[in-house]
């Protein structure tokens, strides 16, 4: 099945690139199914690049699937114009009269910042509150997993003393979990990210489960027993050469970093990129969309509700 996707959306043309099957809104509206309805609420910087990876993993799937961009109204983007930002995305108070089956935040380069100190940070506290009553099964990545951990259960993240970067083995946690379903024992994911969200506070709340994890990295992947909350601590959609430009870019600014780890064939910058995360980011996503949202999310979508089971306790602050 396809991606449904804006109209004019420049992920397109890379998607078509790679022979994934897209469909505009007009066309799929004349088709009798009704759509799993994702809301990306993309903090990137990179507006366009984020848009065509995740676009990318959705759309390995037999699901129908429909994309609805959602941007912070209280953060100007710079790297992107004015005129994408208004043709592709809806703001958050543009998304809260509806009800979604599944909700993706991404990461975003704020780690080192307090949460409190961003500037859109009372906004996504807002949206979080809104998904838990309005959106079936949200996925959380990065930077975005550490905000909704804090947020859900003042889980704190800590600064590293060396940035995690690079592509390092993770190790199945919990085999017999759907999300996990067909992944090899050890399977690859890349990180970049300069803080950690700590086992032994995520061990402390008993709703939340460590499905893969790294003794490099920490944990990778969690999750809530249901599903309904998902947390990425990665980048398992990265595309073939995301760190190779984050590094390069850095280098070029004069900034003391290191060769992502595990990437670069021999750890040599001048030599071919090892791209081995695709196949397990395909199934990650797949697996989300098939027995987290497609066979859980209510036949009405308005019927979506905030789930109790979970037992989280909102953290006073």
């Amino acid at each position: 099945m396809p991606l449904i996707i804006p109209n004019a959306l420049p992920a397109a043309e890379a998607l078509q690139s790679d022979n994934i099957f897209t469909m505009e809104k007009a066309r799929a509206i004349s088709q009798d199914i009704r759509p799993l309805r994702i809301a990306i609420v993309n903090i990137m910087p990179t507006k366009v690049a984020t848009e065509t990876q995740l676009a990318r993993v959705l759309a390995n799937s037999p699901l129908q699937v429909e994309m609805t961009l959602v941007r912070m109204e209280s953060h100007e983007s710079k790297n992107v114009s004015r005129q994408h930002m208004d043709c592709f995305y809806k703001t958050v108070d543009e998304i809260m009269g509806h009800r979604y089956d599944g909700m993706i935040l991404t990461g975003a380069p704020v780690e080192l910042l307090d949460f409190e100190e961003v500037d859109y940070w009372k906004e996504l506290t807002e949206l979080l509150d809104w998904a838990e009553d309005n959106v079936y099964s949200s996925m959380f990545i990065c930077w975005g997993a550490q905000a909704a951990l804090y947020h859900y259960y003042g889980i704190p993240k800590h600064v590293l003393p060396e940035k995690v970067f690079g592509v390092f083995e993770e190790k199945v946690a919990r085999p017999r979990n759907p999300l996990m379903r067909g992944f090899d024992e050890i399977f690859y994911a890349p990180h970049s990210r300069h803080t950690e969200v700590r086992k032994k506070d995520i061990k402390k709340h008993k709703e939340l489960r460590i499905l893969a994890e790294c003794e490099e990295a920490g944990p990778h992947i969690l999750s809530t027993e249901n599903g309904r909350q998902i947390y990425i601590l990665g980048h398992q959609e990265y595309d073939k050469d995301t760190l190779a430009k984050e590094y390069f870019r850095d280098i070029k600014k004069g900034m003391d970093i290191q060769v992502p780890r595990n990437y670069f064939k021999d750890d040599d910058p001048d030599g071919e990129i090892m791209f081995r995360w695709r196949g397990h980011a395909s199934l990650l996503f797949s697996n989300w969309l098939n027995y987290y949202v497609y066979q859980a999310t209510p036949f009405n979508i308005n019927d979506i509700k905030r789930d109790e089971k979970d037992g989280k306790k909102r953290q006073q602050k």
